[in-house]
């Protein structure tokens, strides 16, 4: 049988809690048949990340909703030109973003990233150097992906690299190659094996987008 709404509740509510960022926050979790809602408000939009990735680690949740609203305080608001500045310097000294590839916008906290990059890790690290930066009230990752690698596509690789991956039932997923382009198709238990497949998808040489379809469907 799958989990009950009230057992799924109480274990993002616990999911939440052991996070030492959120211990104290208040964050209200509400579920129906696997969908959950997070309420409430924090001080940072680093929090408001880390609610969402814990409630979507949790097993049985099968989509989260998130209305977490930031709320700064009563200090000193930092304006788009501070924001923009942080930024800037942050990705300068991440040495996983090459300089000059990522354009920022900063337009009432919100903050949007364009450009192209060789590696999603790349698109990654450059969301990441921001998260934590005061002042953020959220970010629109717009950078696209342009592999250098001119190799084909590799199927068997994907499929062998999923399947050495310890949380992954590859048996249950299937890889679509097409161009420069990877559809991972199938079920899996959580939100957690579902970006794992996605991340190890990304990783595959000539890769420039990943359409991850993979359902979370989990029964105990």
């Amino acid at each position: 049988m799958t989990k009950s709404n009230e057992t799924l509740q109480k274990d993002v509510q616990d999911a939440i809690k052991w996070e030492p960022l959120l211990s104290a926050a208040e964050i209200g979790v509400i579920v129906k048949d696997g969908v959950v809602t997070l309420t409430g408000s924090v001080d940072s939009y680093s929090k408001k990340l880390e609610a969402e990735d814990a409630a979507k680690n949790v097993a049985g949740v099968k989509a989260v909703v998130e209305k977490i609203e930031i709320n700064f305080g009563h200090g000193d608001k930092k304006d788009d030109n501070e924001i923009a500045t942080e930024i800037i310097s942050a990705l300068k000294w991440n040495w996983e973003v090459p300089n000059d590839k990522v354009k920022v916008k900063v337009e009432n906290g919100w903050v949007s990233l364009s450009g192209e990059l060789s590696w999603n890790y790349q698109k990654d690290a450059a969301q990441k150097a921001i998260n934590k930066l005061d002042g953020v009230m959220g970010v629109s990752n717009d950078i696209s992906i342009k592999s250098e690698s001119k190799d084909a596509i590799e199927k068997k690789l994907i499929e062998d690299a999923l399947d050495r991956n310890w949380s992954i039932d590859n048996g249950d997923i299937d890889v679509v190659v097409s161009g420069t382009k990877v559809t991972l198709n199938g079920t899996v238990d959580s939100w957690y094996q579902k970006q794992e497949a996605g991340r190890i998808a990304w990783n595959a040489p000539g890769v420039w987008q990943v359409d991850n379809e993979l359902v979370v469907d989990y029964a105990y």
